[in-house]
């Protein structure tokens, strides 16, 4: 006697635990496997183990019904899910050989197919990516620059540059197929059924990528999701070769409609050689036309140039005049002087639709895994036929996980992507850090969004009836204002004495701490202390950092005897007709409005933040009133002799305790 078999009916004889999420089946799989299964170990291997039996998943999905002895032994279902895999290979044998099996026992592959009790085809999930997350991870691939970029992040940008069926789509840095796959979901809820799925990938999805291991997991994610046969070779986007090989064979000749990409990135990292270097605009030294004022490419080529400038070329490159993207890019990339060139390029060669900067968390995979780089997300449109006025920022702060990858249940995405509809049809009228607008007019060779804070100017102008808003590098020109920064010692200074060296962790509450980590010898200290020239009244502000980036304090007489190390600035006011004084300096500098535009203006250098030239830039907001100068100058000096006072009676308890006095 036979009976009909569905997905269920294969796993009831096994005891089923509580349903997990896709990323708690795979944790456990992944467990599990490195015990249990006999001839490999290695992540990768058990991964392809899984995928395997994903694919028969996929199969019974999808198939209408199979006939099986109602006697569903553990033998029974692996024959079946063998079975099953058989007729896989006949329709994927670009992925998988005739040879091909699945190297599991009989116990395991049930274990598989019990715990994987989701759906393959839900179009809002993504298991295949996370179980590429669980196996394999960022961490494996961050020393080639590649980062497993979250779903929550293709699936944004796949939304927002809305692809259409029929339209050509490449990701040019596919790694796992991330963005793909984000491509096929999409389709999938804009109403695409199955065979339709199928015929769309195998002719419209184009990926590429120079790890042979990822271009075989991106083929396998894609026709997952959908049966079909996408087109993902294995080449150098930047060379555009797959060995002797023009990659250009195989993709269209016209060029694609929509392209999506999160490039690899990192100083380090060589992208490509001299010859190679020679075919990219961007890769030459670009010198300012004295004519026109911008920016142009020079005849003289630049020696080793970043993955991530090169791919903004080639990103382009790859387009229609009139195509989509959405991609990825360092924030470093769009805001450091250095690359004010890519930024140039940009502006020149698209039309920019929207910039939103993404918190620092977001490529986190663990406490230690991942990386910290703040990165941006850009949708532009290749060409200038379509130039906009004004261009969409955003600035998420929550995006699905904190700096420990652990998930948090806050996302900003949503929010912004409805914000940035809004202003799609012109109908954004409230200005938030979620989304706002900024003129072409107003943009200076940074695409950075935070540095165009809408709620800033707002806060700044409240003040203009009581303050008079001077900008720092006024002040500097009329001499009110010096500015000077430290010096670094190198590790083989530290310990050698007990003068002070203050490094940006020995700043807080507008004090230096009272036992610096790192002391010098007196010969280190007098070859600085002409240069350094520190001075009473002077104040030491952090200038690069993280969290610390604007923090301030005031040498003391307690603190002449200091070096400070060059991530810090150290300001002194000299005589003025602003009634400006070292204490209200130290109030202004630490208040709410100036913290803010310096929150705006510290910019990410890929590893740490840094204020920079900027800091000439901030407004400070000198109170026209000289009674609350006074009063505001009052409260802060009282306030720092208060501290030194208790700094000194610490300091004496801490000696008094070890006296030996009868």
């Amino acid at each position: 006697m036979t009976k009909t078999v569905k997905p269920d009916d294969l796993i009831q004889p096994l005891l089923i635990n509580e349903l997990r999420s896709p990323k708690e089946a795979f944790r456990y799989l992944r467990n599990y496997l490195a015990g249990q299964f006999i001839g490999a170990t290695r992540d990768d291997a058990l991964l392809d183990e899984v995928l395997k039996c994903l694919f028969c998943k996929l199969y019974i999905e999808t198939s209408a019904s199979e006939e099986l002895p109602t006697d569903l032994n553990l033998p029974d279902q692996a024959c079946f899910v063998r079975s099953v895999f058989s007729k896989v290979r006949r329709d994927f044998p670009d992925i998988y050989p005739n040879d091909a099996e699945i190297l599991l026992d009989p116990q395991a592959i049930c274990v598989v197919i019990r715990e994987c009790q989701f759906s393959l085809l839900d179009a809002g999930t993504d298991p295949i990516g996370d179980a590429f997350e669980v196996f394999v991870g960022s961490e494996a691939r961050g020393r080639s620059g590649q980062f497993f970029t979250p779903q929550t992040v293709t699936d944004f940008l796949v939304k927002a540059v809305d692809p259409r069926p029929g339209e050509t789509i490449v990701d040019p840095a596919c790694g796992a197929g991330g963005f793909l796959a984000s491509v096929a979901r999409h389709f999938r809820t804009t109403g695409a059924g199955v065979d339709e799925l199928a015929s769309l990938a195998s002719r419209t999805i184009y990926g590429i990528d120079k790890d042979d291991y990822l271009v075989k997991l991106a083929k396998l994610h894609i026709s997952l999701l959908t049966k079909g046969h996408p087109k993902i070779v294995c080449g150098d986007s930047l060379a555009m070769q797959n060995g002797a090989t023009s990659l250009r064979d195989e993709l269209p000749e016209e060029g694609f409609d929509v392209l999506f990409a999160n490039p690899p990135f990192g100083t380090r990292i060589v992208a490509a050689n001299p010859q190679v270097l020679q075919t990219f605009q961007i890769a030459r030294r670009w010198v300012l036309d004295k004519r026109t004022g911008r920016l142009m490419p020079s005849n003289e080529m630049q020696t080793r140039v970043p993955p991530q400038v090169l791919f903004v070329e080639r990103i382009l490159s790859l387009l229609k005049e009139g195509g989509r993207l959405g991609i990825v890019l360092p924030e470093s990339l769009l805001s450091n002087k250095s690359y004010r060139h890519v930024i140039e390029y940009l502006i020149t060669k698209s039309t920019i639709h929207a910039v939103i900067g993404m918190p620092e968390a977001l490529f986190k995979t663990s406490g230690k895994g991942g990386t910290h780089t703040k990165t941006c997300l850009v949708i532009a449109e290749k060409g200038k036929r379509n130039s906009r006025k004004t261009i969409f920022m955003a600035e998420a702060k929550w995006c699905g996980h904190d700096s420990r990858a652990r998930t948090i249940p806050h996302n900003d995405l949503p929010q912004i992507r409805a914000n940035f509809k809004d202003f799609e049809q012109g109908k954004l009228n409230n200005q938030s850090l979620l989304g706002f607008s900024v003129s072409h007019e107003k943009i200076s060779n940074v695409l950075c969004p935070r540095y165009y804070d809408p709620l800033m100017n707002s806060e700044i102008g409240v003040l203009e009836k009581t303050h008079n808003l001077v900008i720092f590098k006024e002040l500097v020109k009329r001499g009110v204002l010096s500015v000077a920064t430290g010096d670094e010692l190198g590790k083989l200074a530290y310990g050698t004495g007990n003068i002070p060296f203050i490094r940006t962790s020995d700043i807080s509450n507008w004090e230096l701490k009272a036992d610096p980590k790192h002391g010098v010898s007196r010969k280190i200290f007098e070859k600085y202390r002409k240069k350094q020239d520190v001075q009473v009244g002077d104040i030491l502000m952090v200038k690069d950092g993280t969290y610390l980036v604007g923090t301030c304090a005031i040498i003391t007489e307690h603190d002449k005897e200091i070096i400070y190390q060059s991530h810090i600035y150290k300001l002194r006011v000299r005589e003025n007709d602003f009634g400006l004084n070292p204490y209200l300096l130290l109030a202004m500098l630490s208040s709410s409005t100036v913290q803010r535009q310096i929150k705006s203006k510290q910019f990410t250098m890929d590893i740490i933040d840094s204020l920079g030239e900027r800091l000439y830039e901030l407004i400070l907001p000198i109170p026209k009133s000289e009674k609350v100068r006074q009063k505001v100058s009052d409260l802060v000096k009282n306030s720092v002799d208060k501290r030194i006072e208790a700094r000194t009676l610490a300091q004496y308890a801490r000696q008094l305790v070890t006296q030996n006095d009868a």
